[in-house]
Formats: C-alpha cells, structure tokens, sequence
C-alpha cells in the first residue's frame, strides 16, 4: 500500500461519493472554503492506494493553527472503503508522520461510521480518546426521508408543527430563496444576534462556504420574512443525497417563521430529488439540560429518526500540548451544558 495526493476533483468526489456520500465535511468544495479562513490554514487531500491500484480510502486533512496550539482535523474523515485494522494502520501511520511534521499537538479523526464495539476498539487500540467537544458535525442528528409526497410528509409530522405551518402562510409570512452572496450580510446580521444570545462562537467560515457551494448550485439562502422584516434565515447546502440544515439564525419571535421555513426547505430538497433533509445535530436524550433540547423537539416535530455515528476521536502526540487542550475544550463543554 502507499499515499498518494489526489488534485483531481472530479475523482476526489467520485470516491466520496461511493464510500461515504453523507461526509460533507470531506467535500472537495467544503476544503476549497476552509483555505480561506486564515494564511496559516493548510489542506491535504490524499488517498490510500492498495498494491493493485484500488484507491481504499480518502482523506481530507485539515491544519488547525490556534492560540491553544496546532491540531489535524479530518472532519467527516478518513473515509475507507473498508475499515479493516490494516488500511487503518497504514493511513494512521502517514497522518501521525505529518502531525509531527507540523508540530500539531492531536490529531482527530471523525469519520461517519456507524458507533458500533468493533469501530470503537479499533481506534481505543491504535491509542485514540474520545474527544471532548460536543455533538457538534452531525454525528448524533435528526434526518428525514424524502421518499413520500408532500401530503404524506404533512401527515407524519407532529400536530402543532402542522398547525404553525398553516398559521405562518395565513398570517402573510413570505419564504424566499437566495443565491446572491450579498444576501449573506443580511444572514451575518442575524447570525451575530443568535451568536450573542445563545453564547457561541460564530463560525468564519459560512460565508466562504456559501460563495463556494452556491456556485456549484449546491446552496441556498432562505429568508423568512414577515411584515417586511426578516426574522429568520437558513443556508442549506444540497450535497450527494441529502439536504442539510448546516447554518442557521433568528431573532427571538412569537411569530411562526422558522415553521413554513422549514417546510419551503423540505419542498425544495423533493425538488432536488434529495433522499433526505438532514436537520443535523440534536440533544441526546439522557441529557434533559442540554442547549439543543428546545432544538430537538421543534426538529422532530416534522417527523424523521435519528441517525448517530461514532464520535469523534482523538489521538495525542504531544501529551502535553494535548492535555492544554483537552482541558479546554471539556472545561468549555461542561460550562455550556452539553
């Protein structure tokens, strides 16, 4: 077996597309947005090459340069064709190479494969920890099939969603859809107001990912708008088989927006012929206290289930360095409540 570098996008999003379609994150176009977000931002894509030529695996490996140190991040990632301890090992093994290159602290690994006893001790055996960040790319989420009509999807849903959907459209709310980039200032506006009111770090790069993804008609901007003031916005991103609800914010309201929001948003991944509407991350239900528990019961209203992948996994090469972050990211988890 060998590494090899891929600068080929369409074969790049072939393979993900066959190993892993739902891992967004390992997007070739999700990378090209990353690059943006600072000067000290690195990317790596590279392939895991059998002996007889097989491309078995992927990843997409991202440099993360903060104040607290250096990590690798491979989002959604590695992607394998089949996780077998060997093909693990020798990717593992190039990426540890490159973590000590780079002077990165950890490495974390978070690909979506199911959480199962087999995966799990195949990375507590190679030394990974669970990593002490939340829920927070999609691993634990609520997704609904697309494969029914609109009537039968209204059916599935919980009353009182059905009931503020109607009452939304009777009261004059009006949905609309963007592809402009400068509609994003209006989106950044609320962003920052959401951000403030629910004390979270605003991500930097949702307006490179819009640009990036709406150019490949992957993305749109929906705006619900509501006596000529816009209370609510989502970017949803349309890739592989799903839509998914990736970024979105409000300002506090009794008015029903986010509902017929919701719904538009449905519609249009049917449109699409998406097989799913992936409304991301939710409260686990052992934690009743969570920040997202509101979340979850407005997203399961709209019927779905639940998908959950195995978290996300760390493996330290500097131990001190890691021990810094750790501490700071599970001191940080704690406070928020997740």
């Amino acid at each position: 077996m060998q590494i090899k570098n891929i600068n080929d996008k369409k074969l790049w999003e072939e393979l993900i597309s066959r190993y892993s379609p739902q891992s967004f994150f390992q997007s070739w176009t999700w990378g090209e947005s990353v690059r943006l977000t600072g000067p000290n931002t690195q990317v790596w894509r590279i392939a895991l090459v059998t002996g007889d030529g097989e491309i078995a695996g992927l990843s997409q490996i991202v440099k993360v340069v903060a104040r607290r140190g250096i990590h690798l991040h491979l989002r959604h990632g590695p992607v394998l064709k089949n996780w077998k301890r060997k093909s693990f090992h020798f990717l593992l093994e190039y990426i540890k190479r490159l973590a000590l290159r780079e002077k990165a602290a950890f490495i974390r690994f978070g690909p979506l494969i199911e959480n199962t006893p087999d995966h799990l001790a195949l990375f507590k055996k190679a030394g990974f920890v669970d990593a002490p960040i939340h829920r927070m790319n999609g691993e634990f989420c609520w997704v609904l099939d697309l494969d029914k009509n609109a009537d039968e999807l209204l059916k599935n849903m919980r009353k009182t969603t059905r009931y503020l959907i109607k009452k939304a459209t009777n009261m004059g709310v009006i949905i609309r859809r963007s592809e402009s980039p400068g509609d994003m200032a209006i989106f950044n506006k609320l962003y920052e107001i959401t951000a403030k009111r629910h004390g979270f770090v605003r991500h930097r790069e949702v307006k490179w990912e819009f640009e990036k993804f709406v150019k490949e008609k992957k993305a749109l901007l929906f705006l619900g708008e509501f006596e000529g003031e816009i209370k609510s916005a989502a970017v949803i991103i349309f890739y592989n088989h799903q839509a998914i609800y990736h970024h979105s914010a409000s300002i506090e309201q009794k008015i029903p927006v986010n509902y017929l929001l919701q719904w538009h948003v449905i519609l249009e991944a049917k449109k699409r012929n998406m097989k799913i509407y992936n409304f991301w991350g939710i409260a686990p239900d052992e934690n009743p206290r969570h920040p997202w528990t509101n979340l979850t019961i407005f997203k399961k209203g709209f019927g779905g289930r639940t998908v959950e992948y195995i978290h996300a996994q760390d493996l330290p090469v500097n131990i001190l360095g890691y021990t810094k972050s750790y501490l700071l990211d599970y001191g940080r988890k704690l406070l928020k409540g997740y």
